[in-house]
C-alpha cells in the first residue's frame, strides 16, 4: 500500500469522477484508475463503484476513506516535523500588497525569506485593501500589507507597520491653507477634494472622520496613486486629502502640505493574517517583525 494510492482513493472520492480526479494530482485517468484497482487488491474489497456515470464510494470505500485522509494529514505533519526541524520549508505562499506599495521594508522582509528559504515561492499580488483582506480572510491569500482606518481589521492578527494622520494638499495660495498651520476638517467642505478610492486604509480613515464629525464632503475626483492625486490637486482640480507621509512626499514643487485638523481617525498600514500561522508563514512573519519592530510614525 502506497500512499499515492491513499492520494488517488480521496481524489476519486471528492470529485465523483476519474478523469477530474486524475486531472486534480496531475497524472492520467488511467494511472488513477490502475493505483485504486491495485489498492483495492490489497485490501481485498472493491472500493469505488465504477457501474454508474459518477464513481461512488463502495461501503468498504467509505470505511476506508477516513483513513486514508488520516495517514495523508500524518504524512504531512511528519514532513512538516521535519521541515521545521532542519530549515527545509517548502511550499508556497500568497503575498497580497496595496497597489503601488512602496514600502521598502516590507521588500527587504520578503526578500531575506526568500533567500533564507528558497524551496518556498511567492507569489504577489496587488489590490486595494478592502478586497486584499477579503482573500486573506478567505484563505486565498497567505499574509497581506493593507490600509485600514483606526484599528486592523477584526478577526486577523497583525502587525502595524505605521500609523499616522491625515493632510490637505494643495497650491500655497489656495485660501483653504492660508495662515493656517492645520486645517479644519469641516473646512474641506467648502472646496472639492481629490482623495483615495474606497477599499483604500486613507479613504477609509478620512470617510469615518467625516461621518464622526458629520462632515460632508465634495469628493470631485478619485485617484489610486497618491501622485495622481497630487499632480491634479497641483492643477487646481481639488484639494487632495492624502496620509501625512503622502502628501508630505509631493509638498514642494507648487503644493503645501498642512495636517487636517478634526480628523480623530488614524490611516493605519498593517500586515494581516490569519490565527494560527504554518510554519512557512512563520517563518515570514519572523522576517516581517525584523523590518517593522514598532509601529513607525511617520509613514513610509
Amino acid at each position: 500500500m502506497e500512499l499515492r494510492q491513499l492520494e488517488y482513493l480521496v481524489a476519486v472520492a471528492e470529485e465523483a469522477n476519474f478523469t477530474r480526479a486524475a486531472q486534480r494530482v496531475r497524472i492520467s485517468q488511467s494511472g488513477v484508475s490502475a493505483q485504486v484497482r491495485q489498492l483495492e487488491r490489497e485490501v481485498g474489497a472493491a472500493l469505488i463503484d465504477r457501474s454508474a456515470r459518477a464513481a461512488r464510494l463502495t461501503d468498504a470505500g467509505a470505511a476506508a476513506l477516513p483513513h486514508a485522509r488520516a495517514a495523508l494529514a500524518a504524512a504531512a505533519a511528519l514532513r512538516q516535523a521535519v521541515g521545521e526541524v532542519t530549515g527545509l520549508l517548502r511550499g508556497g505562499l500568497t503575498v497580497g500588497m496595496v497597489a503601488g506599495c512602496t514600502v521598502t521594508g516590507f521588500f527587504d522582509a520578503l526578500a531575506g525569506f526568500s533567500r533564507a528559504h528558497p524551496g518556498v515561492m511567492v507569489t504577489l499580488a496587488e489590490g486595494d485593501s478592502a478586497a486584499l483582506t477579503a482573500r486573506v480572510r478567505s484563505g486565498e491569500a497567505d499574509l497581506a500589507l493593507v490600509g485600514a482606518a483606526g484599528a486592523v481589521p477584526a478577526g486577523l492578527d497583525a502587525l502595524t507597520v505605521y500609523r499616522e494622520g491625515l493632510a490637505a494638499l494643495a497650491p500655497p495660495g489656495h485660501p483653504l491653507l492660508a495662515g493656517r498651520e492645520a486645517v479644519p476638517l469641516a473646512g474641506l467642505a467648502a472646496y472639492p477634494v481629490v482623495c483615495m478610492p474606497p477599499g483604500t486604509g486613507v479613504r477609509a480613515a478620512l470617510d469615518e472622520a467625516c461621518a464622526a464629525a458629520g462632515t460632508r464632503l465634495d469628493i470631485a475626483l478619485e485617484a489610486s496613486a497618491p501622485a495622481a492625486a497630487a499632480g491634479l490637486a497641483a492643477r487646481g482640480l481639488g484639494v487632495a486629502v492624502l496620509s501625512d507621509t503622502m502628501a508630505a512626499a509631493h509638498a514642494g514643487d507648487g503644493l503645501r502640505a498642512v495636517p487636517v485638523a478634526g480628523a480623530d481617525v488614524t490611516a493605519l498600514l498593517a500586515l494581516v493574517w490569519k490565527p494560527s500561522p504554518g510554519p512557512a508563514l512563520a517563518a515570514l512573519l519572523r522576517h516581517c517583525r525584523e523590518a517593522f519592530p514598532a509601529p513607525a510614525l511617520p509613514g513610509p
